[in-house]
């Protein structure tokens, strides 16, 4: 992929660089006043709002439209900021660039569906703008990448990846389930592809903010996108999770800015001795897994010959009992515990199936 380098269009005194504003543009005069109050905020480099706003329900606050446009775009421009707003058809496209905004982003609701992020692309072919990518409602980062790589087929090259959680399957205390996990495998997969993270759509509480953004640093994401209203808690949309300015300022002055590397000598050796023994470690882990597969195999082949059924629910709930209370005095996290042993549980039945069955069922890549 031909992706430009953040720094290229984008520049911020502090970093990381920040997006802020409100979720959805309300009126001319709160576009006004939020830009006034983030000008105080030196890290601030976009000016962001909603223009247009997806609701899973008819009838509910839909944002104001078109006119919005110049508001942000006015208000971004009297401060020094980049405009930013979300789009979901050609359409918005048109308007979008027409009134002069300067960043696009395609939203979660629209990255799901290759359709709509096609159009986006044919409309923004020949266009020399940034577009920013949500990932897609649910965790299934192919969707993410093909979005991405639609736009890049389009010939847009100023590209980065937006960090906003998954729905989630069961109640969390996150609005949208961060599954770090994906955003790390897109950077695994796409290195030169910028991201950010959005901590407000994460959280869905302002209370959460702080900590997701410290974590989402510390993963090495570039940026942040944060929701910020001169009045959230009487915001038209989605106030739990915005921020005043006011707080906005302390959440940064509290978070920690750390770097990928050093070039402190004494630290190289420490940290290459200390990845030497995880090595090593792994390579343990590896060999005893390896000899437990083959257990399993054995057990596979008894099973067979006595016809014994593959699951046996007695046995399965004894090994998560004693391996999570064994795990417990090792000071090994219980979810943790549990995910693996699910893992390695999945693999058992997977290679079980084959031998009783004589087929192979295809394993996930």
């Amino acid at each position: 992929m031909n992706i430009t380098p953040l720094n290229a269009w984008i520049s911020s005194e502090k970093k990381p660089f920040l997006i802020a504003g409100p979720c959805s543009a309300e009126s001319e005069a709160q576009m006004e006043t939020i830009a006034s109050q983030l000008s105080e905020i030196k890290a601030v480099g976009i000016l962001r709002a909603g223009i247009w706003k997806p609701r899973t329900r008819p009838g509910d606050f839909e944002g104001v439209g078109e006119k919005g446009l110049p508001w942000l775009v006015n208000a971004a421009k009297k401060y020094g900021y980049k405009s930013a707003a979300e789009v979901a058809n050609a359409s918005h496209v048109e308007k979008a660039l027409s009134a002069g905004v300067d960043i696009l982003w395609v939203g979660a609701r629209t990255t799901v569906n290759p359709f709509s992020v096609q159009e986006i692309a044919d409309a923004l072919k020949g266009k020399d703008i940034p577009v920013l990518v949500k990932n897609p409602v649910n965790p299934d980062i192919g969707l993410w990448m093909g979005a991405i790589e639609r736009l890049n087929r389009a010939g847009i090259t100023k590209l980065a990846a937006v960090h906003r959680g998954f729905s989630p399957v069961e109640k969390t205390p996150f609005r949208n389930e961060p599954m770090w996990e994906i955003a790390i495998d897109l950077k695994r997969k796409l290195p030169e592809l910028p991201i950010i993270c959005d901590p407000s759509h994460i959280g869905g509480d302002r209370a959460l903010i702080e900590s997701v953004s410290q974590k989402a640093l510390d993963l090495d994401m570039q940026g942040l996108m944060i929701e910020t209203h001169p009045d959230p808690d009487k915001a038209w949309t989605d106030a739990k999770q915005q921020v005043s300015p006011k707080q906005l300022k302390s959440i940064l002055d509290n978070l920690v800015i750390r770097v990928p590397q050093s070039d402190d000598p004494t630290f190289k050796t420490v940290l290459e001795e200390l990845r030497q023994e995880i090595d090593l470690m792994d390579e343990k882990l590896l060999r005893v897994l390896a000899e437990r597969m083959k257990l399993v195999e054995k057990i596979g082949d008894y099973k067979k010959d006595n016809d014994i059924t593959i699951l046996q629910v007695a046995r399965w709930n004894e090994i998560v009992e004693t391996r999570t209370a064994y795990a417990k005095n090792l000071q090994l996290n219980k979810d943790f515990t549990q995910k693996l042993l699910e893992i390695i549980h999945s693999e058992s039945i997977r290679k079980q199936n084959a031998i009783m069955n004589d087929f192979n069922e295809p394993s996930k890549a």
